[in-house]
């Protein structure tokens, strides 16, 4: 399975009207089935029978992660228990975790999904895949892992963690894809120069990297200390798992989204009217063909932004862009709306500083206090370096945000690393 061209080269017209015929019977899935979309279906005066454009979708309510909350475990699968292939979830740190469910077949078209998105990448049958997300409840791992067998690649799942155990195994299997978070797969690199080896020497020619936003310039370092292509996948646990949209190693300029499963928009998240084709707003998925778990306009929290340009990879599904935050992870200082991605990419641009860094928010009172801590590379010789240092990285902040944020330089190997998601926002103001 290396490239799915019926599908992923539809002329649009026939595409949107496959998307309208998937999308007429999970509306009329979850009406039957799911008495929290019939009660807000009776109660916003929805007609599942009147549905007769993609436009429609704009009168159906939407889903937010506290439904599934409210709704736990199972009270938003539209099939029966024993239907149930496999479940997953979110780690419950905020609470109940969210619980979302797979059929067999739903598993099947999981499994397809992310082989179109390897082959995005550059993945190939006969391929050695790394997988380094984690296994378990969270979709990363198991996701990976079915669509590289699917697609015809040889798995090592290692999962998460044991760095050195990755090092060695990536030595001696000789893997030519990887898949993890970007900031493990920093992580990786550092520890195998630390060890005395270059990265960039390995058999890796493709990473494919997700889980949290990251940069141009996070391409750029992973690109540069890999000697790989980096590549950006999409997907959440709500809507389906990674490979709901992914980037193409052609043009690596926006992800492709698995259209013919998922129809996505853009809304204002204050007003939550549908934005235009080409700005930034709250990215929002209606599943088409899941049986388990559908989703009906499921709010994700994420910024991105959508495009019907041409690709010259040749497929025509819509792309999203490069997920700029979460709506959540927006940080206002002094009235700037400032994302943690905004300050990587200013950052990974300075050469004395690792790319690691955090953001600590404190109080003061009534007032909320921000500080942006990073790590240089090597120690610094005197404390005049670390305030000219200091004071050049402060004014690049500021041109670049029109604020002023209050900067901690570390010294090396400092700042926690992690072996799955960065923790970049470290919130002590509770």
């Amino acid at each position: 399975m290396i490239f799915n061209e019926r599908m992923e080269t539809l002329e649009r017209k026939r595409l949107q009207e496959l998307q309208m015929e998937r999308l007429r019977a999970t509306v009329k899935r979850v009406a039957e089935r799911v008495p929290f979309y019939r009660e807000k279906f009776e109660a916003m005066g929805v007609n599942p029978l009147e549905i007769h454009s993609l436009d429609d979708v704009a009168s159906l309510p939407f889903t937010v992660k506290k439904d599934l909350r409210d709704n736990y475990p199972f009270g938003l699968f539209a099939c029966d228990r024993d239907e149930v292939a496999r479940i997953h979830g979110s780690s419950g740190t905020k609470g109940k975790p969210t619980v979302v469910g797979y059929t067999k077949r739903d598993l099947e078209n999981w499994a397809e999904i992310v082989a179109r998105s390897i082959c995005l990448a550059g993945g190939r049958p006969g391929d050695m895949f790394h997988n380094a997300y984690g296994y378990g409840l969270f979709t990363g791992g198991l996701g990976l892992h079915a669509g590289a067998e699917a697609m015809g690649a040889t798995v090592v799942p290692v999962s998460g963690g044991q760095t050195s155990r990755q090092i060695t195994l990536i030595q001696d299997f000789e893997p030519r894809g990887i898949c993890c978070t970007p900031s493990y797969a920093l992580n990786i690199a550092e520890e195998m120069q630390r060890q005395g080896f270059d990265p960039a020497q390995s058999s890796i020619q493709y990473g494919i990297f997700g889980a949290e936003p990251w940069t141009d310039e996070m391409r750029q370092a992973l690109e540069r200390v890999w000697g790989l292509k980096a590549i950006d996948i999409y997907g959440l646990s709500e809507v389906m798992g990674p490979g709901v949209a992914c980037e193409c190693h052609e043009e690596q300029n926006g992800l492709h989204i698995a259209e013919d499963h998922f129809y996505a928009e853009i809304i204002d998240p204050e007003t939550l009217q549908p934005l235009p084709e080409g700005e930034f707003g709250e990215l929002v998925f209606t599943s088409l063909t899941k049986e388990a778990f559908p989703v009906i306009r499921y709010r994700t929290g994420d910024i991105s932004a959508l495009t019907s340009q041409p690709c010259s990879c040749g497929r025509t599904t819509r792309r999203m862009a490069r997920i700029k935050g979460r709506i959540d992870d927006m940080m206002i200082i002094r009235g700037v709306n400032v994302f943690p991605s905004e300050l990587e990419a200013i950052l990974l641009t300075v050469q004395e500083l690792a790319p690691h860094y955090q953001v600590v928010l404190s109080r003061d009172g009534a007032l909320d206090q921000v500080e942006l801590h990073v790590e240089v590379l090597q120690e610094l010789a005197i404390a005049s370096e670390t305030e000219t240092l200091s004071k050049r990285v402060g004014h690049m902040l500021k041109d670049a945000l029109g604020v002023s944020i209050g900067l901690k330089i570390h010294p090396p190997q400092s700042i926690a690393r992690s072996e799955g998601k960065a923790v970049r926002i470290l919130d002590k103001r509770n």
